[in-house]
C-alpha cells in the first residue's frame, strides 16, 4: 500500500484540497483509496460526506482521536494531517507514510512556519536518512506577482525538493463545495490546473524517478 502523509504546522495552506485532490486522483486510476481525516474540524470527512455516489469512491477514515487500521484491500492511503502538530504526533504520521506531502502559501508566515515543521521532520531518522521523501508543494500562486518571487526565493533554501507549484483559482473551492476535485471534472478549461498536479503524482509514486 502506497501511504501519503499531507502535513503541514501552518493552518489555512491548502493541506484538506491537497489530500482530497491526490485521494480522488488515485481512485479515479481505479486504486481502492483511504482518506484518513486527522484533523479535528473533519474538513476531509465533510468533503467525503458531500461527495457524489457518481464520483470514483473514496474510502473515509475518522482518525480525530486516534490513528486507526487501514481496511484490507487498500491500494492508497491518503493522511489529512491537523495544524499545530507536536513532535510526537509528527513522529507517529511519519510512520504511517511513505511520503510527506508539504503544501504551503507564499507569505512571511507561511515561510516562517513551514521552515519550522521541515527542521522537526529533518530530527526524524527516516527523514533525515532518505528513506521517507519530502514533497515541498507551493499553493495558490499567482504568476508573476510579488508574492510568487518571494515564494520561488524561499522554496531555494528549504533542503528538500520542491515537486509543483498550485495555481491560484476559484475552480477549487467550487469543487470543493460539490464534494468534487478538478479530477472528477473533465472540463478542457480545467486542463491546465490539472496538469499542475502531474509532477506531483509522478513524485508520490516514484520518488527516486
Amino acid at each position: 500500500m502506497l501511504s501519503i502523509l499531507v502535513a503541514n504546522i501552518k493552518g489555512g495552506v491548502g493541506k484538506t484540497t491537497v489530500a482530497t485532490h491526490l485521494a480522488a486522483a488515485f481512485a479515479g486510476e481505479g486504486r481502492q483509496t483511504v482518506l484518513a481525516d486527522v484533523d479535528r474540524q473533519k474538513s476531509s470527512l465533510g468533503w467525503l460526506a458531500r461527495r457524489p455516489v457518481t464520483a470514483p469512491v473514496i474510502a473515509a477514515l475518522d482518525w480525530t482521536k486516534e490513528i486507526g487500521s487501514v481496511p484490507k484491500g487498500a491500494d492508497v492511503l491518503v493522511i489529512d494531517a491537523p495544524a499545530a502538530l507536536k513532535a510526537k504526533e509528527v513522529e507517529q504520521l511519519v510512520a504511517e507514510a511513505d511520503v510527506v506531502v508539504l503544501p504551503l502559501l507564499p507569505g512571511a508566515f507561511d515561510e516562517q512556519a513551514t521552515e519550522r515543521f521541515l527542521k522537526k521532520l529533518d530530527e526524524l531518522k527516516p527523514i533525515r536518512k532518505s528513506r521517507k521523501a519530502v514533497a515541498v508543494v507551493g499553493n495558490r500562486v499567482r504568476a508573476r506577482t510579488r508574492a510568487a518571487d518571494r515564494l520561488d526565493t524561499f522554496l531555494g533554501t528549504v533542503g528538500h525538493r520542491v515537486v509543483t507549484r498550485l495555481r491560484d483559482s476559484q475552480a477549487y473551492p467550487d469543487a470543493a463545495a460539490a464534494g468534487l476535485t478538478l479530477f472528477d471534472q473533465k472540463a478542457k478549461r480545467l486542463a491546465d490546473l490539472r496538469q499542475d498536479w502531474a509532477p506531483l503524482m509522478t513524485f508520490i509514486v516514484d520518488p527516486n524517478g
